[in-house]
């Protein structure tokens, strides 16, 4: 009886191994197998390629963090916000610890991820980070304070919502007043991966919170446009007037 393998067995089989391994593994059956497990093969060396390449982005992605641990930093935050220049809304931060040796693929900027993947790496952060928190500042304080000081806040709450204090922080443009050591980078969030994984934490964190105030208010449409200045957005507060969601101090003017 032939031991010859089916070439769905050897799929399964291969879907099954690490990347390297099943490369390595169906290049050494090729010559028994020939064309069919050739194109297999193929396949996973473009995967493989793809991923090393996106190992290589996330190994430059980590730079900073890497600095700041031979300098003798261990828990090192990065800090991001969202929402700081909606009409409506909470302005959101949080505040992420990721391991040394981390590789979540796609971790980016949120700003570069469509919505689906900024909902599959928000789980898979949580997940995978040693720590975080997240802080938020409404409409209200907003207007009492002014953005930039909610920025701060929420950005502080986030840090005190961490179970253990950092001893580093990387925060996106803004300095905050704690003695934590910090790194104030502009575009932080493109830049360093704590940050990145702050971004898409803060970024989904609000707009799960505007979908779910759209359902009290549902003649501005925050579930499409998460309270920014669309003319959707406009149009609807000159028909309706403002409501307890929107920042009075950012639509004085409209």
């Amino acid at each position: 009886m032939s031991n010859r393998m089916t070439l769905a067995a050897i799929r399964k089989k291969a879907l099954d191994m690490p990347l390297e391994q099943a490369v390595k593994w169906l290049s050494g059956i090729t010559p028994e197998y020939g064309v069919s497990v050739a194109r297999l093969a193929d396949i996973y060396i473009r995967k493989l390629n793809k991923q090393n390449v996106e190992k290589e982005r996330l190994r430059n992605l980590f730079r900073y963090e890497k600095a700041a641990r031979k300098e003798g930093f261990i828990r090192i935050g990065g800090i991001d916000e969202a929402g700081r220049g909606p009409l409506a809304g909470p302005v959101v931060a949080a505040c992420v610890i990721l391991p040394e040796n981390c590789f979540i693929e796609q971790l980016n900027d949120s700003k570069k991820l469509s919505s689906e993947v900024r909902d599959k790496l928000f789980d898979l952060i949580k997940s995978e980070a040693v720590d975080f928190g997240i802080g938020m500042v409404m409409a209200d304080e907003i207007d009492e304070i002014n953005i930039l000081n909610a920025t701060k806040k929420a950005m502080t709450i986030a840090v005190s919502k961490l179970k253990h204090s950092p001893d580093y922080l990387i925060i996106d443009a803004v300095e905050l007043p704690v003695e934590t050591e910090q790194l104030t980078l502009p575009k932080a969030d493109s830049l360093s991966a704590s940050v990145a994984a702050a971004s898409i934490l803060a970024k989904v964190t609000r707009d799960r919170w505007m979908e779910e105030s759209h359902k009290k208010y549902p003649q501005y449409g925050f579930n499409q446009h998460k309270g920014y200045g669309t003319r959707m957005h406009i149009e609807a507060i000159r028909k309706y007037g403002a409501c307890p969601t929107h920042r009075k101090s950012f639509i004085k003017r409209l």
